[in-house]
């Protein structure tokens, strides 16, 4: 076997490699959404987006400490991201 085959299957059994873990975490996220104790909010964009502004009010007014703005956005961007 030449080198440049040897080389070619190790790049492509490594690119296979990384689409399973990448699939295997996509589907373990959707097992712990799907299974999670709280069930998730819809919200549309406008209104995560119109909260976290808000957010950004409160914290910019000393209302809220760097840990709990830090926390809530955490939580809104996850509304995002579902």
């Amino acid at each position: 076997m030449s080198q440049a085959r040897y080389q070619k299957q190790m790049r492509e059994r490594a690119r296979r490699e990384k689409a399973e873990a990448k699939k295997e975490r996509r589907e373990a996220r959707q097992a712990t959404a799907a299974s999670s104790d709280q069930p998730s909010q819809v919200a549309s964009e406008s209104e995560v987006l119109a909260q976290l502004t808000a957010l950004h009010a409160s914290f910019d007014e000393g209302a809220i400490d760097f840990e709990e703005f830090e926390r809530r956005k955490h939580e809104l961007m996850a509304q995002l991201d579902a």
